[in-house]
């Protein structure tokens, strides 16, 4: 039998990654709600998701299709204050990208999740997040001026 310490050491141990995954799939204005939603529907199927190889890749999805952008996506706060380091086009070039790469980019370097754990989340082949991202740096790259 399972005992409320199981769920609650999982959703500590799982929350973290799931905001910073769903960050870069919904934005900053849904990420809330969709980590709502996602730990609520585990909440509810605790029975079935603790079974599971990945739940955190399963629960993902449940954030991400439950919080569907309605309108353009904001990855980050637009304060600098909030986010010294980062580029200041590279919020907006991230938003350009098409969904896949976006999300594999975002995953991959943003979330340092392995290409074989993305490609569970997101049921598609390794070789396919690979290319996502391949593709994605490079128009970020472009879009951004930088050289390699």
């Amino acid at each position: 039998m399972v005992t409320t310490v199981d769920f609650e050491t999982f959703v500590s141990d799982a929350e973290p990654r799931l905001r910073r995954a769903l960050l870069g799939a919904v934005g900053v204005d849904r990420v809330q709600d969709a980590v709502g939603e996602a730990l609520a529907y585990a909440y509810e199927h605790w029975g079935e998701l603790r079974l599971m190889d990945n739940p955190v890749g399963y629960l993902y999805r449940v954030g991400q299709s439950k919080s569907r952008p309605r309108k353009r996506l904001r990855l980050f706060q637009r304060s600098p204050d909030l986010i010294p380091e980062v580029e200041p086009g590279l919020p907006d070039a991230l938003a350009a990208l098409p969904d896949t790469q976006r999300i594999a980019v975002w995953l991959a370097h943003g979330c340092d999740w392995s290409h074989d754990e993305i490609a569970t989340t997101l049921g598609v082949s390794r070789s396919t997040v690979a290319t996502h991202v391949s593709r994605g740096l490079t128009r970020l790259r472009t879009e951004l001026g930088v050289t390699v």
